[in-house]
């Protein structure tokens, strides 16, 4: 199946950034996934302040990664996500039905500037 998982972490430093995605990368490939894109959206102010571990905060770097994996692997993906600190949040969503026809429509992640 294909997956998107959308992720808020903590904004700061960018190589915290890069070891996040790079540790959700390696739980796709060790569970037998692909990973099919990865996208660094950058900082914005959240929609609301988010209270995490004690902490406010405004802003949040948010980041995308689309990957084929199981449901057994998305799920380790996910909760893996859920209990790391530096996560404000993040969601995961299958994108169609596994079927290439289907997965054909779905093209590079947009995000339009605000500049």
């Amino acid at each position: 199946m294909l997956y998107e998982i959308i992720g808020i972490a903590r904004p700061g430093n960018i190589a915290e950034i890069k070891e996040l995605v790079l540790t959700a990368g390696q739980l796709v490939l060790r569970n037998g996934g692909v990973i099919r894109d990865i996208s660094n959206w950058g900082v914005f102010l959240l929609p609301s302040p988010i209270s995490k571990h004690q902490v406010r905060h405004r802003r949040g770097h948010y980041f995308v990664m689309r990957y084929d994996a199981g449901v057994q692997a998305h799920a380790i993906v996910r909760d893996n996500l859920a209990i790391d600190p530096r996560i404000l949040r993040s969601t995961g969503v299958k994108l169609g039905n596994g079927k290439l026809d289907n997965l054909s429509k779905f093209g590079k992640i947009p995000w339009r500037s605000l500049e």
